[in-house]
C-alpha cells in the first residue's frame, strides 16, 4: 500500500501539478472528480500482471543456476542460434527439432532460441516452444530450458541446455 504524502512532498506535487495542462477538448477534473476517483481507486484491488506461460519446471526442468550463469557470462559457449520470428507453429516446431538434433550431433551444449515476445508478450511461440522442447522424442537431447538474459533476447528467446552425445 501506498503512504500518504509528506507536507513538502504534498508541496512539490502541487508545484509540479500545476505546470500541467489538460488535453485539448478535455476540462480540467473538479476537485470532486478527483475524491472521487481516488476513494473508487482504494477500494478496486490491484490489476494483477498478465499470465505467464507455465513455468518450464512443469513441462521440462530448468537448467542448473550455476550453469545458466556460465551460458549467461559467455564462459560457456552458446554453439548456435535459431530465430523463429516469421513463422507459423508447424513450420516453427519442424525447424526447432531440427536444428536441436543438428547442433546436439555436433557436440553443441547450449544453443539459443529467440521465441520473440508476440504483440502482447504472449505470443504463440513464445508459449509453445517450451512444450515442444518437452517433447519425449527430444528427451535425448535437451537437458533443460530457461529464461535468456536480457543482452541475448530476454523474455523472447530461451537458452537450451544439450546433453552430451554418447561417445561411440
Amino acid at each position: 500500500m501506498k503512504r500518504p504524502l509528506k507536507p513538502d512532498e504534498r508541496h512539490i506535487w502541487g508545484m509540479v501539478a500545476a505546470t500541467v495542462h489538460p488535453l485539448a477538448g478535455r476540462g480540467a477534473p473538479t476537485p470532486s472528480q478527483e475524491a472521487a476517483k481516488t476513494e473508487t481507486a482504494a477500494h478496486i484491488p490491484a490489476p494483477r500482471p498478465p499470465m505467464r506461460p507455465a513455468k518450464f519446471g512443469k513441462v521440462l526442468e530448468g537448467i542448473e543456476p550455476n550453469r545458466r550463469q556460465r551460458i549467461v557470462k559467455a564462459r560457456e559457449e552458446i554453439g548456435a542460434r535459431l530465430d523463429l520470428h516469421g513463422l507459423d507453429q508447424d513450420r516453427a516446431r519442424k525447424v526447432l527439432e531440427s536444428f536441436l538434433l543438428g547442433a546436439w550431433n555436433e557436440g553443441w551444449r547450449a544453443v539459443l532460441v529467440i521465441t520473440g515476445k508476440g504483440v502482447q508478450g504472449d505470443g504463440v511461440l513464445k508459449r509453445r516452444t517450451p512444450e515442444w522442447l518437452a517433447a519425449p522424442h527430444l528427451a535425448h537431447v535437451v537437458a533443460g530450458i530457461s529464461d535468456a538474459a536480457r543482452h541475448h533476447g530476454g523474455e523472447g528467446a530461451l537458452y537450451v541446455a544439450l546433453k552430451r552425445k554418447p561417445r561411440s
